[in-house]
């Protein structure tokens, strides 16, 4: 074998595994700016391009998984849901008993609980760079990467990165059948001197008249006790206050 070939043989090799997690991490970044976070959040729902409803949420991000959502619209106030892991719970004000839901489950329009409580892949998928794309004008890395736990929103993202600094610019996201359910593109902008996600739509593959915008209105390096990652403790707290 010529040394010319071996070269072009390993060119054409997919990026290891080992380089995915680094792919994802950095990806991540752009959307978590700290390990304690508090990411205020506005959903916007549009039907046949009119805006149908709008929602805000509070969601306070820690390592290990763990996102506590606080709905802050009057209309949906002391609701609050709790992503521990694996597991999801919504807490009602009317309930004396957190309720189990499931990451799919509907928050609003097309914006599922994982969809809100979740911001990173690198925790929760691996898989490979299957191709580049060009996504807006965007020379991308093309990623298939595969849940690597039950907790997951979709069993099977495929990633599009810019080449140039890993940045998410678009996903398609599939449901446990392998159906296209949604597509996500993402915007991005300035928050002191560093270029975050500041947008995420979310557009819906199976009815086709609805889009879902979700707008990460601020981000905030916060702590919350570990108690108010507790489903029991969160029946009586008040995370207004």
């Amino acid at each position: 074998m010529s040394k010319v070939f071996a070269v072009l043989l390993l060119l054409a090799l997919p990026v290891h595994a080992e380089n995915i997690k680094t792919l994802l991490e950095e990806a991540d970044a752009f959307r978590v700016t700290s390990e304690t976070l508090r990411v205020d959040t506005e959903v916007k729902v549009f039907k046949k391009a009119e805006l149908d409803k709008t929602r805000l949420y509070a969601v306070y991000v820690k390592p290990g998984r763990r996102s506590l959502v606080v709905f802050r619209a009057p209309s949906e106030r002391g609701q609050k849901m709790l992503m521990l892991g694996d597991d999801f719970w919504l807490v009602l004000p009317s309930s004396q008993r957190p309720l189990r839901i499931t990451p799919m489950q509907k928050l609003l329009g097309d914006a599922s609980t994982g969809d809100i409580a979740s911001l990173t892949w690198a925790e929760d998928y691996d898989g490979s760079v299957v191709g580049e794309a060009t996504v807006g004008g965007v020379p991308c890395l093309k990623l298939d990467i595969a849940g690597q736990r039950k907790g997951v929103s979709y069993p099977r993202i495929v990633l599009y990165l810019a080449k140039k600094d890993h940045r998410p610019m678009a996903a398609e996201l599939y449901v446990a059948s392998d159906k296209l359910a949604k597509e996500a593109e993402f915007r991005f902008g300035e928050v002191d001197g560093r270029t975050v996600v500041t947008q995420m739509n979310l557009i819906d593959r199976i009815q086709r008249d609805r889009r879902t915008e979700v707008h990460y209105l601020a981000r905030t390096p916060k702590t919350l006790g570990d108690e108010y990652y507790n489903p029991a403790f969160l029946v009586r707290a008040d995370v207004n206050q």
